[in-house]
């Protein structure tokens, strides 16, 4: 396994996964970040926050100024009180002393506020697949090339988000995985195929593939996470069968064309 030596600085993975939802939680952030040259005065798109923990650690650890936004509110399970996620992100952001360096906005993908070319980087973990399930291939390619045009010429985009191995899954996996009108296997895609979509929204892709610790996270998120640690929890039940044979975390890095004369 990798070390990841920014988020073991914060070894309360309860307390980790409770503000922030996916695999790998803060080693997914830096593994990410990392990738896309986060660096201090860098102003950062942060698309899907949940409650933003991962904001607050690139906000803190690398010292960008980062822009979050997130459309919906906090009703995800029972423990949710039905408050805009960016009203969590805001509360963590003071808790983690990085107000003056986080802004929440109650927006999403393709529908930001944002003039064209105004960001220096763009993050999303764990957020974008849900597009994808709920709405299709054509409206997640909508989000992606709308996050093209908010960035700057030669900017980088980073994403990570459940994928899988691009094969059917195993027989006695395919039952919790392909069941139901919106059943898991309409949100996750390969590398490749999400690679695709990147490239008919206009970039180009530097990177696709899969983290080198994602069964890790996986097994990391079953332990921690609350959902899957409550009684019955078909992620956990799934994530148990798969055994590291389909499921994995995919990720993307991908650059806005620096245009002629660049």
């Amino acid at each position: 396994m990798n070390t990841y030596p920014r988020a073991e600085k914060y070894p309360d993975l309860l307390h980790i996964y409770s503000q922030c939802s996916g695999p790998g939680a803060l080693k997914t952030a830096e593994f990410v970040a990392d990738r896309i040259a986060l660096a201090p005065g860098m102003t950062v798109l942060d698309i899907g926050i949940f409650r933003g923990i991962q904001t607050c650690f690139l906000a803190k650890e690398y010292g960008c100024r980062m822009v979050a936004i997130d459309p919906l509110v906090d009703d995800f399970d029972p423990r949710g009180d039905g408050k805009p996620y960016v009203d969590h992100l805001r509360r963590n952001a003071e808790s983690w002393g990085v107000a003056e360096r986080v802004t929440g906005i109650q927006a999403g993908v393709p529908c930001t506020p944002f003039p064209g070319d105004t960001f220096d980087a763009a993050y999303s973990t764990t957020a974008l697949e849900m597009i994808r399930g709920f709405e299709g291939n054509d409206a997640y390619v909508a989000a992606v090339r709308e996050i093209y045009r908010v960035l700057k010429p030669g900017a980088l985009f980073g994403l990570a988000e459940p994928m899988h191995r691009g094969c059917p899954p195993p027989s006695d996996l395919a039952p919790l995985v392909s069941e139901g009108e919106y059943s898991f296997d309409k949100f996750v895609a390969s590398p490749e195929e999400t690679a695709v979509q990147f490239l008919t929204a206009g970039f180009e892709v530097l990177e696709a593939g899969h983290a080198p610790d994602a069964w890790a996270w996986w097994e990391e998120f079953a332990e921690y996470d609350w959902g899957c640690r409550s009684e019955g929890s078909e992620d956990r039940r799934m994530i148990e069968v798969d055994a590291d044979r389909w499921l994995s975390m995919g990720y993307i890095i991908a650059r806005k064309p620096a245009g002629p004369g660049a």
